[in-house]
């Protein structure tokens, strides 16, 4: 059984169930879920999964101010629940937070993901935390949500970035895949240097896909679910396959087939006017378009 259904199984049959019983006036005061890194959050969990932190449980979440209250009631609840739930084992409690599953405040889950104990307020913040860690905190479900505060969370984190950090990334990423890749790789090989070459070819592919999910409005989760994520994207998966061909075999026809498929949806996102087919001007154009003057006073490559 896949993680996430599980783990709703879990909240639905064992875990609600007792929360109504022994102490219902909390249920409109928390959240349940199964939300953060780990391949089931992204419901990419298969067999091979099963060999770590492959476990029956859920996070209930709450305020800190109702953690301080009832946060070692919920905590004890939720430690009296069956050892074993539809033949998997129910693991990694914790009294403290501390463990994957059991009684979170939200304030936890956010320091655990974005290292802010609230959602991100200034452009620097949101520059600051990786792409990796924000696709965490917005990847797996929400079950039950009474106050609706965790389901708010999560949203501002999905959708709250603003566009002109959206757009200084963009710019960062795409200079950055001119210079590895337009220029790097068949300089490289000119020079006889093809481990060089092939390392600014995974240069590219790396920027590459960092570019897909920015365009896509999305955060690109952790390196070894990429690729999978980027097939899934509404633009520019077509891309996708060329990449993984890249890091089979460096191509300098490919990477520019790439490049051009990208500046075209520059253009179609009004980020970009110009007619060239080198990606370093555009990352310039790009910048032109910041509103934010101490953002766009950043240097080219700061992603």
């Amino acid at each position: 059984m896949k993680g996430l259904d599980l783990s709703r199984a879990f909240w639905e049959t064992a875990v609600r169930p007792a929360v109504e019983e022994t102490c219902p006036v909390l249920l409109p005061r928390l959240a349940a879920g199964l939300c953060g890194g780990g391949s089931d959050c992204l419901g990419y969990d298969d067999e091979l999964s099963h060999d770590h932190g492959y476990a029956a449980g859920c996070m209930l979440f709450l305020a800190p101010e109702d953690a301080e209250t009832h946060g070692f009631l919920l905590s004890a609840l939720y430690d009296r629940l069956p050892r074993e739930f539809l033949g998997v084992k129910t693991e990694h409690r914790s009294r403290q937070g501390d463990g994957r599953y059991g009684v979170k405040t939200t304030e936890q889950f956010l320091l655990e993901q974005t290292g802010l104990f609230r959602t991100p307020e200034t452009w620097r913040e949101w520059m600051a935390i990786p792409s990796y860690a924000l696709a965490a905190a917005c990847a797996g479900e929400i079950f039950y949500d009474g106050s609706g505060d965790m389901t708010r969370m999560r949203e501002t984190l999905r959708t709250g970035m603003p566009e002109d950090v959206r757009r200084k990334k963009i710019a960062g990423h795409a200079v950055l895949m001119a210079q590895s890749g337009q220029y790097n790789v068949s300089r490289c090989r000119r020079h006889g240097e093809e481990a060089a070459a092939r390392l600014a070819c995974c240069e590219f592919v790396n920027h590459t896909l960092a570019m897909l999910f920015l365009l896509n409005a999305q955060h690109m989760p952790f390196y070894k679910w990429a690729f999978r994520a980027a097939g899934e994207l509404p633009k520019l998966a077509e891309a996708v396959p060329m990449l993984e061909a890249l890091l089979r075999e460096p191509d300098e026809d490919t990477i520019e087939r790439v490049s051009a498929a990208v500046i075209e949806e520059l253009r179609a996102q009004e980020l970009t006017d110009g007619g060239w087919d080198f990606l370093e001007p555009h990352a310039y154009a790009v910048m032109r378009r910041i509103q934010n003057p101490e953002i766009a006073a950043l240097h080219i490559m700061e992603v």
